[in-house]
């Protein structure tokens, strides 16, 4: 196994293999979801449902195919979900044997409905993402220019990791995401046209979506903006972001705010030739964001974390980037893509923190050190954020 750099993910996959008879781990293509697996339970049989062939045998006797393992690995489960409710008779048929069956998955919302359904209180759920800034530490994220690159270059292990070329690998990337995928899971006619969407909703990341805006400009309907965007969203292309809405007046915003899962295909979809175009380009500040509520996300899926990711937007346009909400505390974040944050960042912080109770806030920036700005508000090197003095 070429360059295997360990995922911070792998001691819960391990622990729930004991514990658990069924183990599934979703996310995105490419993010080295085979590959982890392969190497955390390197005995078991390893079967791929992407073969037509294998596919097909499956499909043909559910109950046969099954026995032949006891403990298998079985990829790209969503292609064949009618195999769930055979593994719940398996594993039924003796509940004394744990770690059984490890499944994948790139299509987060159908293959969990089919797992809620078939395997509730059988299966362990987990999620992987790209590479974490925790996970590649070779990298000086606390210097903007090194982290623009990395961000440039994107989180995929076959780029940060065994030194892929990032733009042949963003074009086969999409090319096989949309010739492949988009018209497996549904009905898109024209892929020119689908591609002008993701690049549509590329250049509103961080903003509030507004999906009628997108639609017009995109010459679809509504509903077909809709549905599409709920598969970027089922294949964790995107990740949108909901209103914090808690003991808050009625004046919030109720709409999401949109972001990618890797700012590396991000980049690619905005045709930025470098990375200093990336540092230096108006949407800057966008990425930047969209890097951190990632990294949040990675953090969260990696510790199996429970707190839940927000924003605040009212309607005078008062905006908290990130409400994180940890159960009996929560953190408020403003991001700012500088080196020397300003008092001024801070002043809507400031004034919006007491709205939200038991709330601390936070500005994150490339600043070298903290600074106490009043008893609720600080300045944090962005890195600070994820010492577990923070994230519970």
């Amino acid at each position: 196994m070429k360059n295997y750099i360990p995922r911070t993910i792998e001691k819960q996959i391990k622990s729930a293999g004991r514990d658990f008879p069924v183990v599934v781990l979703t996310g995105p293509r490419q993010t080295g979801k085979s590959t982890l697996l392969k190497k955390l339970f390197s005995k078991y049989t390893y079967i791929t449902l992407d073969d037509p062939l294998t596919r097909n045998l499956a499909q043909e006797d559910p109950k046969l195919f099954l026995s032949r393992h006891q403990h298998v690995i079985i990829d790209e489960i969503q292609y064949l979900p009618e195999l769930l409710p055979y593994i719940k008779i398996m594993v039924d048929q003796d509940r004394s044997k744990n770690g059984r069956y490890i499944l994948t998955g790139s299509q987060f919302f159908p293959l969990m409905h089919g797992i809620s359904e078939s395997l509730a209180g059988r299966a362990a759920l987990f999620e992987l993402l790209g590479f974490s800034h925790q996970e590649a530490p070779w990298i000086d994220y606390d210097i903007p220019k090194f982290c623009f690159a990395a961000l440039f270059d994107g989180f995929y292990p076959e780029v940060i990791v065994h030194g892929a070329n990032r733009n042949r690998f963003y074009s086969s990337y999409l090319q096989t995401y949309l010739e492949r995928d988009i018209r497996q899971i549904t009905s898109v006619h024209d892929l020119k046209v689908f591609q002008n969407y993701l690049e549509l909703l590329a250049a509103r990341v961080g903003s509030l979506l507004n999906l009628n805006e997108v639609s017009k400009e995109c010459g679809i309907t509504f509903t077909t903006a809709k549905r599409w965007l709920s598969l970027l969203e089922t294949s964790r292309i995107v990740y949108l972001l909901r209103p914090y809405t808690k003991n808050i007046s009625k004046r919030v915003i109720k709409s999401a705010k949109l972001y990618f899962s890797d700012t590396g295909l991000l980049a690619a979809i905005l045709r930025y030739p470098t990375p200093e175009t990336v540092q230096s380009g108006p949407l800057s500040g966008s990425l930047f964001e969209n890097f951190i509520v990632v990294e949040l996300l990675k953090y969260k899926f990696n510790h199996n974390k429970l707190f839940e990711l927000f924003f605040y937007r009212d309607s005078n346009h008062n905006e908290i980037d990130i409400i994180i909400d940890q159960g009996s505390s929560l953190l408020c974040l403003e991001i700012k893509n500088t080196s020397t944050p300003q008092k001024e960042h801070l002043t809507t912080l400031a004034r919006l923190q007491p709205l939200i109770k038991n709330s601390k806030a936070y500005l994150m920036s490339f600043a070298s050190e903290a600074q106490v700005y009043s008893k609720t508000v600080t300045s944090i090197p962005w890195m600070q954020l994820f010492q577990k003095k923070y994230l519970l």
